[in-house]
């Protein structure tokens, strides 16, 4: 089941466009610290954007009785504040999942295709696959590059007498990054 967010809420006005201004205010300043340094963004968002915050969810606990996609998305949010929150006390956190959710996409879409494998081993190939994949994006490699150089390195090393080897050819390795990108 997907949670409901304020943005998914239908009309123009009323509680829920409230709810997504002040989400609205919180991203435009994200956007105006995001160059700075994690030290930096951690302070800028406990002077900003933590009073913007408080405001909101004490907003949101002054609701009463709600029924539908609104009371399932001021919900949400109430239970999920602790998590929500993270963000303020550590610069290197991003303010929104947008990212993570992106690299997640083809392993959601990819999930929906393992339902046709045919058998364990080849659900168990895909889901590798992807994973190589998608760890070398995380890495700024070319995915084909990186693909070729495993293809022509891997089959001529001995890293079954030592797998230490294997370090070598792992996303973040210096040759991998120099070769891949």
């Amino acid at each position: 089941m997907s949670e409901e967010s304020f943005f998914e809420i239908p009309g123009n006005n009323g509680k829920a466009k409230k709810a997504v201004e002040y989400c609205d205010q919180i991203f435009r300043f994200e956007k105006t610290i995001k160059d700075l340094s994690p030290e930096q963004r951690q302070k800028q968002r406990q002077l900003i954007i933590k009073p913007v915050i408080e405001e909101f969810f004490k907003w949101l606990e002054s609701f009463y009785v709600m029924k539908g996609k609104l009371q399932t998305a001021v919900m949400y949010a109430l239970n999920q504040k602790v998590e929500l929150l993270r963000f303020l006390d550590d610069g290197n956190l991003e303010a929104s999942n947008n990212l993570a959710e992106q690299a997640i996409r083809p392993i959601a879409i990819g999930r929906k295709n393992y339902l046709f494998s045919t058998s364990m081993k080849g659900a168990t190939a895909n889901a590798m696959a992807y994973t190589i994949m998608e760890t070398a994006k995380a890495n700024s490699l070319n995915p084909s590059k990186y693909l070729t150089y495993l293809f022509e390195k891997l089959p001529n090393t001995d890293f079954i007498r030592n797998p230490g080897v294997l370090v070598d050819f792992l996303p973040w390795a210096k040759t991998v990054q120099e070769i891949c990108q």
